[in-house]
């Protein structure tokens, strides 16, 4: 942006990148707010945990490690992600964000995690694990989670090239950016910088 002379500099590049940001995060709120949920009948939700650590300078000062869960709708070449910092991996935890986030009738693909491992029959849902120590996917039903695995190596690429993942503010911040991308800004006809400008509209 700097050489195209949108931003004169790269202060003025920051400012500009924190306000685009904050409209982001704003129609994300609104949208979370009507209801930002995935799934369904005949519809796939793959879920999955994410370990986000900090990588320290020359072995120095704290590694901070945080817990990410994550569920993704996927359904041909789109994909829906919902990212939720999560204090601990418990089966109270976890049961409580796929309830509030993913529609009763979903078919969720799961590896054996202990906090839902064989679980979700008994909320409504429809579940399909694959055992990793045998197998990548599993050949009786062909359920595998190489599409959230995939995806998080793209996010945690991202947010550690924006060195998003140094307080929990900054990576909550990040997350929000990754939904809002997939939720909100490919969607639009005129592509992100069409939706930028519709939603500051």
């Amino acid at each position: 942006m700097i050489n195209d002379g949108i931003a004169g500099s790269s202060k003025t590049l920051t400012r500009m990148t924190k306000v685009l940001r904050k409209v982001c995060i704003a129609a994300l709120k609104r949208l979370r707010i009507r209801g930002m949920r995935i799934g369904g009948q005949h519809r796939f939700v793959v879920i999955d945990e994410s370990k986000f650590a900090h990588k320290r300078k020359y072995h120095r000062g704290r590694c901070g490690n945080k817990w990410v869960f994550g569920m993704l709708e996927v359904d041909g070449l789109s994909r829906r992600p919902i990212l939720r910092l999560v204090k601990d991996r418990s089966r109270q935890t976890l049961i409580s964000q796929i309830q509030r986030h993913i529609r009763p009738r979903t078919s969720i693909l799961t590896d054996e995690c202990r906090a839902y491992n064989r679980q979700l029959s008994q909320y409504g849902y429809r579940q399909y694990c694959v055992c990793h120590k045998r197998h990548f996917v599993d050949p009786g039903t062909g359920a595998h989670t190489q599409h959230i695995e995939r995806a998080w190596q793209n996010y945690k690429f991202e947010i550690w090239r924006r060195r998003g993942n140094r307080t929990t503010e900054s990576l909550k911040t990040h997350l929000k950016m990754i939904e809002w991308h997939h939720w909100l800004g490919v969607h639009h006809y005129d592509g992100v910088l069409g939706r930028l400008i519709h939603v500051k509209k």
